[in-house]
């Protein structure tokens, strides 16, 4: 197995990994709409869509982006990160944070974020797994209004 960015023929089944996380995660969104912002975040300069590859089967996938503040200067968020269920408990999610990190640095990112939504799970365990990887909780809160 390995991580590596993700090419344009990879689209349908990286379409396929995000249409499982967002259901197994109770996130609402509509597997057209995913397929169109991959295809989006495939062109972009300021994203970095990456993908482990175990003989030609996707069985993880992470999104990262950057953006441009006032406090930070220039940050990267871990938007998505996903394993299949059969591939966990292998270091793949870290494997991709990693990769994630590097790229992130290679932008000029002074910090990579994170955004954990519990979605009605219990989501202690993913906390406990960031910040064994070097996150901190700054105890935020990410509010949004639908535009």
């Amino acid at each position: 197995m390995h991580c590596r960015a993700t090419r344009a023929d990879d689209l349908t089944a990286l379409g396929g990994l995000a249409d499982a996380f967002y259901v197994e995660d109770n996130f609402a969104a509509d597997a057209e709409a995913l397929n169109a912002n991959l295809h989006v975040l495939l062109g972009s300069a300021t994203a970095h869509v990456a993908v482990v590859d175990d003989a030609g089967e996707l069985v993880a996938f992470a999104v990262t982006t950057t953006s441009f503040g006032l406090e930070n200067g220039r940050i990267a968020e871990l938007e998505d990160l996903y394993v299949i269920p059969r591939a966990r408990r292998r270091g793949l999610a870290e494997l991709l944070i990693d990769d994630s990190a590097r790229w992130a640095r290679e932008q000029g990112c002074g910090q990579l974020e994170l955004v954990v939504a519990p979605n009605g799970l219990d989501i202690t365990h993913l906390h406990r797994y960031y910040l064994a990887r070097g996150f901190h909780d700054e105890g935020r809160r990410l509010l949004s209004r639908p535009l």
